[in-house]
Order: structure tokens, then sequence, then C-alpha cells
């Protein structure tokens, strides 16, 4: 019996709905999957505003993901203003139709050779223990959970992790 195969997936740069989509799409999944209020959109279009009014293409990219010519995919990486040779990983959503093609590995090996091809000596992230997927894709692209903080946001108990990736020889870990 043949076994289907499975559609390409394409990576490109944002056009222009695409911040909106992502802003939308990480309010209602994350509501509907963790039951994150509102407090998580805002945040998140904080986030995509940010990085539409003000930021550096040669340093900080947007990745949508597609599959069968529909975004089901996203992830940011921006500089860390804090840590000069830091970049960020940020807003990594895999739609449940694009769950099981390698969407998340090929999004965070994208943000991983966007950010060694242009220099950063690390690669940073922050995200909640309760986000078993995403994390598994950090650890699988070599990321080393550094530090875990209790906290209550987006209507519920969390518990936030800080990740980081040395990108460059004799980078501290």
């Amino acid at each position: 019996m043949d076994t289907p195969e499975k559609a390409p997936v394409r990576l490109r740069a944002p056009e222009p709905g695409d911040l909106g989509w992502i802003v939308q799409r990480h309010g209602a999944l994350y509501a509907a999957e963790y039951g994150w209020n509102t407090e998580f959109e805002g945040l998140v279009a904080r986030i995509v505003a940010d990085f539409a009014e003000d930021h550096d293409p040669y340093l900080e990219r947007v990745w949508i993901a597609e599959l069968d010519g529909r975004p089901v995919g996203s992830v940011m990486c921006v500089r860390e203003d804090a840590a000069p040779g830091t970049a960020r990983l940020r807003l990594l959503l895999v739609e449940p139709a694009g769950r099981g093609h390698g969407i998340g590995t090929l999004l965070v090996g994208a943000v991983v050779a966007f950010a060694r091809s242009v220099g950063y000596r690390e690669l940073v992230l922050w995200t909640n223990d309760v986000l078993a997927s995403a994390r598994s894709l950090y650890l699988h692209a070599g990321f080393t959970l550094v530090a875990e903080r209790p906290h209550r946001s987006y209507g519920v108990a969390l518990t936030g992790q800080d990740w980081r990736l040395p990108l460059q020889e004799g980078s501290p870990r």
C-alpha cells in the first residue's frame, strides 16, 4: 500500500495581514488549548507591533509557514536589546492542522540558522512549562533550560522558563 506524501511546507516572509494573523491565532489557540485570557493576546499584539514599527531587517525576522497555500505557523527572531550579541526566539506557533508535518522543527531551525548567520553569540527564549511540544522542539535544537519561576498570567497559574542556546564556539553555557 502506498503511503500518502506529506504536502510541502513553505517558509516565507510575512505579507500584509500576516502580522495580524499571528496575533489573532495566538489569542484564539492559546485560549482554546490552555484557557488563557485576552491578556496573552495583548502581549502578542505588543510584541508584533514593536516588530512592525521598528525592526532591523538584517538582524530580525519573521517566518510564516504555509501548508497547501495557507498559513499554519509562525516564529520571530528579534535582537535582545538588554544583551548585545543575543537574539530572542519569540511567538512560535503551529496550527493544529499543521502539526505532524515537521513545521515546528523547520521554524525553530530557521531561527537558529538565521541567528548564527548574522553573528549572534546566543539565542534565548522564554516559555511556559505547559507548552510541552514547544519545549521538546527547543531541547531537540540544543537549547538548555536555565531558570524556572512560577507566575500567574493570562488568567492561570504557570511556571515560566528561560532557555538559551550558545551559537558560537566559546559562548558561555
